[in-house]
């Protein structure tokens, strides 16, 4: 185990290291960094490591080393960096960090914009599905690319989620003399060949300055799903169902009995960090999921199978929505649940809530009248259902 982590970043704006970065690096037994990071900073007799495609291979090399390690990394390397793996798997008070500018803060002061309010994903390592739901809703958004994501698969992405029409800026070689600031729309985008050393940055029509933050709506009426019959998650049910569930930023979700998958879809557009699993044994229901999912512009991962043996394979939950299945589903998806994690159900069955409420804690009685104009003119109530909504445990 080293004595000491430090972790520099080396600037996209071409910048020199600090003096206190500088003899972090001099002063090092072990240098570890990209090729092109160690040829710029190390080379001073020390031990030099690459670190490439295989960071956990790294990360046992950095374990295993004596006296001092210096870890050097683009930008700042707590920016969806290897900051994050260091502290991670040797903890945060062991490490030393020297932040220097980062891609996306070059990025954006190449165009001239402010990004205090942009949305930045990552496809870099990362599922590009899950960066394109984010970055296709915001305003303003910046997306960090990779050989195996570069900008044309984001652009590609985006218009196959029918994303609205953004114009971009394609920021590559930031702080060299390859350096390059192409400004087309997302089917120029899709279209062309690109640096994947890009950051690509996606602007709607007003996020010239400041973007407008989106509006934050629980429980979306029924028409704004595609549903069979009314089998659909009623809209204050439904926004009761995700005040309960305290979506996280990130993490794992699962809709088991999804049906239309109105709770998954709705949950994924609040919660666009999420990885939101829809399972429903039904076909057709399933396909609406996916159409569902594809209309609102959000990921979702739909499972056509039934509960609780579709659920094998999939990455455990940190919440889960029941909306079928009952007890035994709940048992299993409980089974499976994350420390810290919470699961809501809902019941039509008073006795089958309460079976649920042993297991949860919590159930409260969903009870909804709805103005409806009479033929004269006048107002009543119409009563729907009463629904069971049970959550828990308690994080």
């Amino acid at each position: 185990m080293p004595d000491r982590i430090v972790v520099v970043g080396m600037g996209c704006d071409g910048a020199p290291l600090s003096d206190r970065a500088m003899a972090a690096v001099t002063g090092a037994d072990l240098v570890v960094g990209a090729p092109r990071h160690l040829a710029a900073a190390a080379g001073r007799g020390q031990r030099t490591v690459e670190l490439g495609a295989d960071v956990a291979g790294a990360l046992e090399v950095v374990g295993a080393a004596a006296g001092r390690v210096c870890v050097l990394a683009t930008g700042d390397p707590g920016f969806f960096g290897i900051v994050r793996a260091l502290a991670e798997r040797f903890g945060s008070s062991g490490l030393e960090v020297h932040p220097a500018v980062s891609s996306v803060a070059a990025a954006f002061a190449r165009v001239g914009l402010p990004w205090d309010d942009a949305a930045v994903v990552s496809a870099h390592g990362r599922p590009l599905e899950d960066a394109v739901a984010v970055a296709g809703r915001a305003p303003k958004a910046a997306v960090l690319v990779s050989p195996e994501n570069p900008p044309e698969a984001v652009g590609k992405a985006l218009l196959a989620a029918a994303a609205p029409g953004r114009r971009v800026h394609v920021c590559s070689q930031l702080g060299t003399g390859a350096e390059a600031v192409v400004e087309t729309d997302l089917e120029g985008l899709a279209a062309g060949t690109w640096d994947p050393r890009s950051v690509v940055i996606l602007l709607s029509p007003s996020a010239d300055l400041v973007a407008t933050a989106p509006v934050l709506a629980f429980g979306l009426p029924e028409d704004r799903f595609e549903h069979r019959g009314g089998m659909v998650t009623k809209s204050e049910v439904r926004a009761v169902v995700l005040a309960r569930l305290a979506l996280p930023p990130r993490g794992v979700l699962w809709d088991v009995g999804a049906g239309s998958g109105s709770v998954a879809v709705e949950a994924a557009g609040l919660a666009p960090g999420l990885s939101v699993y829809a399972v429903e044994a039904d076909a057709g229901q399933a396909a609406r999921s996916r159409r569902n999912a594809a209309g609102h512009g959000v990921a979702l991962h739909v499972v056509a199978g039934r509960a609780p043996g579709a659920l094998d394979g999939l990455p455990d939950p940190d919440r889960a929505f029941v909306g079928g299945g009952g007890v035994e589903v709940l048992d299993a998806v409980l089974d499976r649940l994350r420390p810290g994690g919470r699961v809501v159900a809902t019941f039509a069955a008073l006795d089958r809530a309460a079976e649920a409420e042993v297991r949860l804690g919590h159930l409260v009685q969903v009870g909804v009248a709805r103005g409806e104009r009479l033929p004269d003119g006048g107002l009543r109530l119409a009563a729907q259902n009463p629904v069971f909504v049970v959550w828990g445990p308690d994080e």
